[in-house]
């Protein structure tokens, strides 16, 4: 079963609504005992990053996600500020993140090469996947068009987890995986085919 992590940051429906397109059972989880038997977890997120982490860390389901995802092993997806939370913290905020991925989220507006561009970075923005990335291991033509919008990206301490690059001013970490822990700053539920391919991909890891 693939759960959609519902701690009220997110538009799950709109991922139950890809997940049934693409003929994959999925249904919202948002008590401990509703991840139980999760083989896949997706982890939504919008809006602030503090703000994200309170309303997740007060869910009840952080101590379960972390029990299934650092110990069980299983496959997990974070989604823009979802893919944020991943890293040990962020400039947006003050409360400490996942830090199952190793890396902090920095803002474009503090960077030279970004900073006097419109903000958010918003719209269609081609991908240069890795060339060992599983996420992009089938399905995908050259330099993919997914959809983005944020102020902030994940900055990968060990760029060996990136799986594919963005460019806004700068080249960024737009998606990232480790091990079998996976996070995308664009949007695949809004992404056309290009993102039901990379959703296919990651359930069939």
């Amino acid at each position: 079963m693939i759960c959609i992590v519902d701690y009220g940051v997110g538009n799950i429906q709109a991922f139950l609504n890809l997940f049934k397109r693409l003929g994959v059972d999925a249904r919202r989880a948002d008590t401990p005992d509703g991840l139980s038997d999760a083989v896949r977890l997706v982890l939504p997120g919008v809006g602030h990053f503090d703000h994200a982490m309170e309303r997740l860390n007060n869910s009840g389901m952080r101590p379960k996600l972390e029990e299934l995802v650092l110990g069980a092993q299983v496959p997990v997806v974070g989604i823009c500020v979802g893919m944020q939370m991943l890293a040990q913290g962020s400039d947006e905020g003050e409360l400490p993140g996942l830090n199952w991925v190793p890396g902090r989220v920095r803002a474009f507006a503090n960077q030279p090469q970004s900073a006097n561009l419109p903000m958010p970075h918003m719209g269609w923005n081609e991908l240069q996947p890795s060339a060992h990335s599983k996420l992009f291991s089938k399905g995908f033509e050259e330099n993919p068009q997914f959809y983005f919008l944020h102020s902030y990206y994940f900055d990968a301490e060990d760029k060996q987890d990136v799986a594919a690059t963005a460019s806004y001013g700068l080249d960024f970490d737009a998606v990232v995986s480790r091990g079998h822990i996976h996070g995308v700053q664009c949007h695949p539920e809004k992404s056309h085919h290009w993102g039901e391919q990379l959703l296919k991909n990651f359930v069939e890891l």
